[in-house]
């Protein structure tokens, strides 16, 4: 049996506490009110073409939580296909940068066009990690789970992972 040190302990309960909240998070465009402009004592928040800031924040709280998601999966993940997971987490990000920057007609339109260099990159990627993996198999003695092990990533920390990337 593994032995755990306060430090992972305490990570995994902020994560599971965090994915638990994500009903909450979700419905926090409830307290936002049904006006065009939303005052508070941060920021003035002017809807536009949304009709009334709830409505524009319920778009938003639809995208923000499953890309939420997305990081914690990405970043939790130690599978070899894990890079799969930066298309989509590419989409929301892009959805969530267009939806402060454009007018309502545009939103969630047009974004595989900008998808399309991520896709080029992810892709053919892991499929030859899963070529490798698989040409591995048909040559060596070991189970199709000694060889994922293998492919297994793990950094030390949160920003070991980040760092990976860059």
């Amino acid at each position: 049996m593994k032995k755990y040190d306060n430090k992972s302990l305490l990570i995994g309960s902020i994560i599971g506490t965090l994915i638990a909240s994500t009903p909450y998070l979700f419905y926090l465009h409830l307290s936002v009110p049904q006006q065009r402009v939303w005052h508070t004592f941060l920021f003035t928040y002017d809807s536009k073409g949304w009709g009334d800031a709830n409505v524009a924040m319920w778009v938003f709280t639809g995208k923000v939580v499953p890309l939420l998601l997305l990081l914690l999966w990405f970043f939790t993940n130690r599978h070899w296909w894990y890079h799969t997971l930066l298309v989509p987490i590419a989409m929301y990000v892009y959805q969530i940068f267009d939806f402060f920057n454009s007018t309502l007609s545009y939103v969630d339109e047009f974004q595989l066009i900008y998808l399309i260099p991520i896709m080029v990159v992810v892709i053919p990627t892991i499929y030859l990690i899963r070529a490798r993996i698989f040409n591995k198999v048909n040559e060596t003695t070991k189970s199709l789970q000694e060889l994922e092990d293998e492919f297994k990533l793990s950094p030390k920390s949160f920003w070991d992972k980040v760092k990976q990337y860059f």
